[in-house]
């Protein structure tokens, strides 16, 4: 896991639309950057649903809102398509970001043991810096958690 107050990792990845998003892009704003599984799962989705429905809470602070999966562009514009997901979702198939974000990890499924990423978020500050690292995030309540810590 990448420590609080250190570099977030440079990044450039394509959205749903194929256009490059890099970190870089967001400097001067809060960004928030949440690493998950897989589109269209429950979990994933309920959390999906969380950020759309707090994304106002964001919008109004100016916070921009970023997902991370190694699903497929393709992937990605028919999960936000079909869920009307308002913020930037960003494919990573090489897993390049996911490694360097440290959430690709050891998982245990019902005693089967497999690599997958570990549902993971950063806030990350107007230059760049880790402000603050939440691990093994519940779908339902990440986006509250973050909002109520942006808020406090």
């Amino acid at each position: 896991m990448l420590m609080e107050g250190s570099k977030a990792p440079e990044f450039k990845l394509e959205d749903k639309d194929g256009n490059e998003v890099r970190l870089s892009d967001f400097l001067g704003k809060k960004v928030v950057v949440y690493f998950y599984p897989k589109d269209n799962t429950p979990g994933c989705t309920r959390q999906a649903c969380a950020f759309k429905d707090s994304y106002e809470g964001f919008k109004a602070k100016e916070i921009v809102v970023i997902g991370i999966s190694k699903d497929s562009t393709k992937s990605h514009e028919k999960f936000a398509e079909k869920h009307g997901l308002p913020f930037t979702l960003l494919s990573d198939p090489e897993l390049i970001v996911i490694k360097a974000y440290d959430v690709w990890k050891e998982k245990k499924l019902y005693g089967k043991v497999s690599m997958g990423v570990v549902r993971t978020t950063y806030i990350i500050n107007e230059n760049g810096i880790i402000e603050k690292v939440f691990e093994k995030v519940k779908p339902d309540t990440n986006a509250k958690e973050i909002l109520d810590y942006l808020e406090g």
